[in-house]
Parts: C-alpha cells; structure tokens; sequence
C-alpha cells in the first residue's frame, strides 16, 4: 500500500511514517500543503492521511480537490478538532474516514489498511491461492500450516501479487506500489526480494517470472 502522510508537525508525521513502515507500508511524507498537491500529481496514492490545518494548500482544499477527481485515492483526515461538528464538516469535504487526535496508533493502522481494501478492487481480508494464506492485517504468512519468517518487504510483495489474482506485475509497478520514493529506480532490490522470497516460499514454486513484463502468482 501506498500512503503519502500530510502533517506539519514533524515529529509526529515521521512518527506516523515509521509506523506504517513497520508494517510493511511504502509511506512518503508532506510537511505542508503545496509539497502535497505536488506529490499527488506524480504518485497515485492508495491512502492520503490528511491533517487538516496545515500551512500552504490548506487541508480543506487538498480534501476537496482529491475528492472531486477521478482517482480512487483515500483520504483518512487527522486534526485536533474532534467535535461532531469537525468530524461533519470533514467528512462533508470528501474524507472518507476522520480520527481526532490524539489517537492509537493501532486504530491508525487499522483504519489506513481498512480505507487501503476500498481503493482499489475489492479485496478478501485474507489472501488465499493453493497452500499458500496470508493475513495482511496480522502480517501472517503461512503455506501448508507452517508460518513463512518473512521480513517486512517480502510480506508487502507478497500481499501484492496476490492480490494482483494472476495479473503479470511489472518490477516497475512493484517498486511504486511497495517502495517509498526514496527507492532507486535502477536498482534490483525488487529482484533481489523476489528471489528471497521464492526460496522462503519453498516448493513447488508459486511466483512465475514472465520475460520481458514481471512476475505473478
């Protein structure tokens, strides 16, 4: 999943990023509204978490504007405005989801990944093809009942081919999908993970490398 994080406060956007890092999350992050409105015109983000009291383009605005395109980004607002007139007026503006600070981490992730199912096509909370299950909240894998020991990345490359449903992914798509924008476009690290996670995967192999346009499951 691909989050951009929209926070003046720095500490805490970064906060946010490593959190959602952790669990296995390409997370980019925007101190003020303008660098937003510019990183939105470049990546097609999955979840867009929102402060609303923002310096530059004012949160509002940025809602709106998202709101009224034709992207199926998601926009989870955060604000210390918590009363049930803020959390109206929020959702009025086009947020689909609306969480007052302070929050829980926990409830952070939890209704990030929740926004994450609604945009894009429908996705079964648990990933299942053959032996093979993931619980992407649980950041579970398990194939023939054994529990897969697999690092963040590998989780998140996983949970996308599967949800790909036989779809060829381009190492191109995994790169923007699963990396942040720091992630070297020359590099081979989507290669490198693929190979990783194939031998944890162990037989039969499940990823088929199709030449010339990607890999799938």
């Amino acid at each position: 999943m691909r989050v951009l994080v929209v926070e003046d406060q720095a500490e805490l956007a970064d906060s946010v990023a490593r959190v959602l890092r952790r669990e296995g999350m390409a997370v980019d992050v925007s101190y003020d509204g303008d660098d937003a409105h510019k990183r939105l015109f470049v990546v097609d983000y999955d979840v867009v978490v929102l402060d609303r009291d923002i310096p530059g383009m004012h949160g509002d605005d940025l809602c709106g504007e998202l709101a009224s395109g034709a992207r199926q980004t998601r926009v989870l607002m955060l604000t210390a405005s918590g009363t049930i007139a803020d959390r109206v007026a929020g959702l009025s503006l086009g947020a689909d989801d609306y969480l007052p600070k302070p929050f829980a981490f926990a409830e952070l992730v939890a209704r990030i990944r929740a926004l994450g199912r609604r945009a894009q096509p429908p996705t079964p909370p648990i990933l299942v093809h053959g032996d093979l299950r993931l619980d992407p909240a649980g950041r579970v894998a398990t194939r023939a009942g054994m529990r897969l020991p697999l690092a963040p990345k590998e989780l998140a490359v996983l949970e996308y081919l599967l949800a790909a449903r036989g779809r060829v992914v381009s190492a191109e798509e995994l790169l923007e999908r699963v990396w942040d924008e720091e992630a070297d476009p020359f590099t081979t690290t989507v290669k490198a993970t693929i190979n990783r996670l194939r031998s944890k995967l162990g037989p039969p192999p499940l990823i088929e490398t199709i030449p010339r346009e990607g890999y799938r499951i």
